[in-house]
């Protein structure tokens, strides 16, 4: 056994093995710790981008959430050697602390709808930064290189892991460390991805990857499987994330669909889809910024509907930096359609009802493009959140509308 010490100063007995690692490679992300006055180190794992901790100490089962937050409040990452069940627990103590202090300030201040989606957002990011520093360490012991969570009563991760994380396929080293959050995160995706997501409109399920906008929001694919095709034939999906409306368009009909992504995990995921619905020969993706070479009679795209940043990789399919994506679409669909080819923007106006964007940008983007309105196919959102009345956004969600914009070039 191995003698560690606590946060609290105090000594403690942990297994050797949390603290046996082989050095990273130096392509890889790293994170380090010290233990009985020597150095480890383990390669960083983390699907969304955030960076590796810059200082890390060992705890276990006896840390408090008071300590927790205090450490995490100082940018303290915390390495758990304890039960896995227990560190859950620990988290969920976090964030109620954490959401009962962002509830007391906002109960303090009057805000108007634009005020309350930046407070929440920046409450969010708060909340995901504290959350994140609480660490388990990977392990790569076994014969099959699969990784294992060395912590009582862990659940088995293996294929979760792989699924998430590129570099773990083919992983070198014996041991890896990532947050608690994201992993949960990861196993909660992979389960999504295992079990589909149904699309009535598809009449068939959809596989997300981790990483790609989920179909669970109905309105914008329902939107797609009702406007008027017209007989296109060739179709563009720009954005294509899960492919699923790459798919509905060759569900009614249209014979070639070109999808383009600018994330990898979005074109492979795409791929997959449409080969599990017998469709990749009619449907195919690709890596590349917004259109493919060529023009077609139909052009799609579903951005992200809410301009700001996208702190994360996971945040893409959300948030569209100063509508970059949008504009970037209008902009370039005249020479990209054939000449009585149609573009079709679906996108909600909750932008517009919190005051981030206005209705007259929109349509002089339209404008400005060359492009003219044909007609708007308007549908209401069914989720839960738009009848969340608990919702601090409730008065905007619900009255939220999804347009499909029929565009064509201006004669």
């Amino acid at each position: 056994m191995a003698h560690a010490r606590s946060p609290t100063g105090e000594h403690r007995e942990t297994t050797g093995r949390s603290a046996i690692c082989t050095a990273p490679s130096a392509l890889e992300p790293s994170i380090s710790w010290d233990h009985e006055g020597e150095s480890f180190s383990a390669t960083w794992f983390s699907a969304n981008d955030r960076p590796a901790p810059k200082k890390v100490v060992l705890v276990d089962d006896r840390l408090t959430a008071d300590a927790a937050m205090r450490y995490a409040s100082r940018g303290i990452a915390m390495l758990w050697q304890g039960d896995y069940h227990n560190a859950k627990q620990l988290i969920s103590a976090m964030d109620r602390r954490l959401s009962a202090t962002q509830t007391s300030k906002s109960s303090k201040k009057e805000q108007d709808a634009g005020q309350k989606f930046y407070a929440i957002r920046q409450a969010r990011a708060h909340r995901s930064r504290m959350l994140s520093l609480v660490l388990v360490s990977l392990t790569f012991e076994n014969s099959e290189h699969a990784a294992q969570l060395r912590l009582a009563r862990s659940p088995q991760v293996a294929e979760a892991i792989t699924f998430a994380y590129e570099q773990a396929k083919d992983f070198a080293g014996t041991q890896a460390v990532v947050s608690l959050q994201e992993l949960s995160g990861v196993l909660s995706a992979h389960q999504w991805f295992l079990n589909g997501v149904n699309v009535p409109a598809l009449g068939a399920t959809i596989h997300p990857r981790y990483g790609t906008f989920m179909p669970t929001r109905q309105e914008y694919v329902q939107l797609v499987a009702q406007a008027p095709l017209n007989g296109a034939q060739l179709a563009f999906d720009i954005g294509t994330g899960t492919g699923v409306l790459a798919a509905l368009l060759v569900s009614r009909g249209v014979k070639t669909v070109k999808a383009t992504d600018i994330h990898q995990r979005a074109v492979d995921c795409a791929n997959q889809n449409f080969a599990r619905l017998g469709m990749q020969d009619d449907a195919h993706a690709e890596l590349t910024s917004m259109f493919p070479a060529g023009q077609a009679e139909l052009i799609i795209c579903n951005p992200p509907w809410l301009p700001g940043s996208a702190p994360s990789t996971l945040d893409a399919a959300i948030y569209d930096p100063g509508s970059k994506m949008l504009l970037q679409f209008l902009r370039g669909l005249p020479k990209h359609l054939t000449e009585d080819g149609e573009g079709w923007l679906i996108i909600s106006d909750l932008a517009e009802l919190l005051g981030l964007r206005t209705r007259e940008l929109l349509l002089a983007a339209i404008d400005d493009a060359g492009l003219r309105v044909v007609e708007k196919i308007d549908g209401r959102p069914t989720h839960g959140r738009a009848h969340d009345q608990s919702d601090p956004l409730h008065a905007a969600r619900s009255k939220e509308i999804t347009t499909l914009w029929r565009l064509k070039v201006k004669a």
